[in-house]
């Protein structure tokens, strides 16, 4: 049956029609609206802290030296020994100080002998002289022979007194020489624990230029401190008192909890970078901690309880103009915007920021609340990357 000329035009109609519907739910597929990536602002602790790397030594360390050169005959400390203030622990050959000992002691009986010859010719120095002025006086003597024998008084008295100052000076040497005799023998200063042995016997030490160091002696290993490498940039947060954690390699999973005992004022400059020393107390009663291991320190500079927070993913997200670029971040530290998600749209609400842990941050003042959903960055459907993720203002507390 033939179609009719007016079927026909029908037809051709709704297939137009289908093709105009079709073409635009097509089209606004290709635009579907962007989606975000949010985060919730919370409620809870936040805690600022620095970092910095150190090294565990004793409380204490003593360097036990020897003041006279010799050769050590005999050790009695070794590594990790238990000594007690006065314990010998180590002998240098004292034959050679008992020699000089002895030589002192018979150059002084020598000079004794010397002084005791010398006070004898005075006395009869004296008696001469007062013999002859009695002569003098009756004119038996001239006055030559009485000036002689003046002379010969005043010489005995000089002799005298020469013998005496020799003696001083030889009882000097010879406490020289006592204390040298003395100085071989090798005393522990301290109580404490031997950790460091730098001697053998039969080695020769000589202390001619310095005093050389035979052992090092840790007073007590219970209590050890951190010489921490503190940033000057973070140096001015750390303050005595405030509380400090770290580990060591032997025990990554151990931390150590100690204080700030004090901070150094003299800097130290490694490759341009300036740092400051900042010591740090830790009790130590398992002796897990030993001299020399390296610490990674964290102090805990602030603390706050129970503050509105938002992550600093937040902070970095700007929306996009028109022209597709997006919104400046303002210059001003405080108060700057964040963006929040509402009835599916961007709201900019201004906030005042506070102290911050890297990860979150503190809001001060602010439309905000536990639980507002927060814009991180824009997520579009037809496959384009994310926008307005710029960079947030460089915010230090």
């Amino acid at each position: 049956m033939a179609i009719s000329q007016e079927w026909r035009k029908g037809l051709l109609g709704i297939a137009v029609l289908v093709a105009i519907i079709a073409g635009v739910t097509l089209f606004r597929g290709g635009e579907k609206a962007a989606e975000y990536r949010t985060a919730k602002v919370e409620q809870g602790d936040l805690t600022t802290r620095v970092s910095a790397t150190g090294k565990v030594d004793a409380l204490v360390t003593v360097e036990v030296g020897s003041q006279v050169s010799g050769r050590v005959q005999k050790l009695f400390a070794d590594f990790n020994s238990q000594v007690k203030k006065g314990q010998v622990v180590a002998q240098i050959d004292p034959s050679l100080f008992e020699a000089q000992v002895e030589q002192a002691r018979a150059k002084l009986a020598n000079d004794e002998a010397n002084t005791e010859k010398a006070r004898v010719l005075l006395a009869d120095a004296k008696r001469a002289l007062k013999r002859m002025e009695t002569l003098f006086a009756r004119d038996f003597v001239s006055e030559s022979e009485k000036e002689a024998a003046q002379s010969a008084h005043d010489s005995a008295v000089a002799n005298l007194k020469a013998a005496e100052t020799q003696i001083a000076q030889d009882r000097a040497s010879l406490k020289l020489a006592e204390a040298n005799l003395r100085y071989a023998t090798i005393l522990s200063p301290v109580d404490g624990i031997v950790i460091s042995r730098n001697v053998s016997v039969g080695q020769t030490v000589a202390a001619s230029l310095q005093a050389p160091t035979l052992f090092t002696i840790a007073q007590d290993l219970t209590e050890m401190k951190v010489d921490t490498s503190v940033d000057e940039a973070d140096i001015g947060k750390v303050v005595i008192g405030q509380e400090a954690e770290f580990t060591v390699d032997a025990y990554p999973d151990t931390p150590f909890r100690g204080t700030v005992q004090d901070i150094y004022n003299q800097p130290v400059t490694l490759q341009n970078v300036v740092t400051y020393d900042a010591i740090i107390l830790v009790k130590n009663p398992e002796l897990k901690l030993r001299p020399g291991m390296t610490a990674n320190v964290t102090i805990r500079v602030a603390h706050k309880e129970n503050v509105v927070k938002l992550p600093n993913a937040a902070l970095r997200y700007r929306p996009e103009r028109e022209s597709g670029r997006t919104v400046p971040a303002k210059r001003d530290r405080r108060p700057t915007e964040v963006w929040v998600l509402r009835e599916g749209k961007e709201v900019a609400v201004p906030v005042t920021l506070g102290l911050s842990d890297g990860s979150f941050t503190e809001v001060l003042s602010g439309d905000l609340k536990p639980g507002d959903s927060v814009i991180i960055e824009k997520i579009r459907k037809n496959g384009a990357p994310p926008q307005g993720s710029g960079r947030a203002p460089s915010m230090r507390f």
